[in-house]
């Protein structure tokens, strides 16, 4: 039998095991991850084996499997489907594999697969797709042929238009990340090649754009013509019209819809139109910029809260909503975006109620980004700071002793700017 798996390819099939039973003989880590499919196609699992991992043992203790708790004897095969043979006694497993020769039922060896008459492929699953990959008696090289399919379907980059999913029409929010394409969420991407429109602002992950199949009508929030109406009613509008004419529309933002991104307004204009969406959550630049520039917003015996606040309007506005006296006594991390222009005197009000003039602070100009730039300062100093070093939006400031505590991450120069 060896020579012969050896000599030909194998067959490739899917097994129907609802209800079926199969025989597992022993619970270590082959069966730890073997199991849960087999559970999952319905599969009637009797496992045998004197020991198991918790993990193992858990799935006997709610009902998932049957376990017996003894080694392997001749006859318990019998009636079975499918068989998986990880026990560490090679003889056992070898009396085990002729049995199931004998009686006619494929059977998966741990320890030889030579010896055995199936193999278990690599197999992931993507959107109701399964996909199984065999290599030959080449575990790993399967398991990264088989991410790479997966992760292509995910994406949407291995979607054939013909193969497309059917839509309903409608829009989905989108939220990019921070700008770094990478750190888009995999359903975002999924929907971005989906879409026949997208309309994008400057702050999403623009590389994206270019990924897109041709047939994709990519609109520039920024240059939608505004008319008689406010940049957001025109926003909101195209959303509604693209939507209405059976398109799948996809609006894609930065960091995340619902953070200081509008996104509540077009989603309650979609409803208003009877418009399905869908909220794509994404990446907020209020954690992942300071973390890609090395600073935690939180650290143990250093910061046990951090606040996220807009800077659009400086503290003295009326317009502003923030209650900066009191952000000021606060002893954790303040996080402010788009805050570049008020920058000054939002650090002179945090100082005035109470905050340490000497508190560390730092800009993340384009955080995650090729052009990711980090700048240095005290509070005392973050508004001249800002000006003489040229930062420009999109950018974090943080603030808080946990500016000090971790290291810049490589390709981010801190420019220290505290008075010597």
């Amino acid at each position: 039998m060896a020579e012969h798996v050896a000599e030909h390819a194998a067959y490739p099939v899917g097994l129907r095991l609802s209800g079926r039973r199969v025989v597992v003989l022993g619970a270590g880590q082959v069966a730890q991850r073997r199991l849960p499919s087999l559970v999952a196609a319905g599969a009637d699992v009797l496992l045998i084996s004197p020991s198991a991992t918790p993990s193992v043992e858990a799935m006997a203790d709610t009902g998932e499997i049957r376990w017996e708790r003894r080694r392997y004897r001749d006859g318990d095969l019998a009636e079975a489907w499918y068989a998986l043979i990880s026990t560490d006694d090679p003889e056992a497993n070898a009396a085990a594999s002729q049995e199931a020769e004998r009686r006619r039922v494929w059977c998966v060896r741990s320890d030889d697969a030579a010896a055995a008459t199936a193999w278990t492929p690599a197999t992931g699953r993507s959107e109701g797709v399964t996909v199984a990959v065999l290599t030959g008696q080449d575990p790993r090289r399967s398991a990264a042929v088989r991410d790479a399919i997966v992760e292509g379907l995910r994406d949407g980059s291995l979607a054939a238009p013909h193969h497309r999913r059917p839509h309903t029409p409608g829009v989905a929010l989108v939220g990019g990340g921070p700008g770094d394409p990478d750190l888009i969420t995999v359903r975002g991407r999924r929907l971005l090649a989906e879409a026949d429109v997208v309309i994008a602002d400057r702050l999403g992950p623009r590389d994206l754009l270019a990924e897109l199949p041709p047939h994709v009508e990519v609109i520039d929030a920024a240059k939608i013509p505004y008319g008689r109406f406010m940049a957001q009613e025109a926003i909101n509008n195209a959303l509604i019209e693209h939507a209405k004419a059976g398109k799948a529309v996809v609006r894609l933002k930065g960091g995340d819809p619902f953070v200081f991104g509008r996104g509540m307004e077009e989603a309650q204009a979609l409803a208003e139109a009877g418009i399905p969406c869908t909220v794509v959550p994404g990446i907020s630049s209020t954690i992942s910029v300071p973390g890609a520039a090395g600073i935690p917003v939180t650290h143990r015996g250093v910061a046990h809260e951090f606040t996220v606040v807009s800077g659009h309007v400086a503290p003295d506005d009326a317009r502003s909503l923030v209650d900066w006296p009191s952000l000021a006594r606060l002893r954790g991390t303040l996080v402010v975006l788009m805050g570049v222009e008020n920058s000054g005197a939002i650090a002179a009000k945090l100082i005035e109620h109470g905050r340490p003039a000497d508190t560390p602070a730092a800009v993340i100009q384009e955080g995650t980004t090729a052009t990711q730039r980090r700048v240095d300062a005290t509070l005392a100093t973050l508004g001249e700071t800002v000006r003489a070093e040229g930062v420009r939006p999109p950018a974090v400031i943080v603030i808080g002793d946990v500016v000090t505590v971790g290291t810049p991450t490589p390709g981010t120069t801190p420019t220290s700017a505290d008075p010597a």
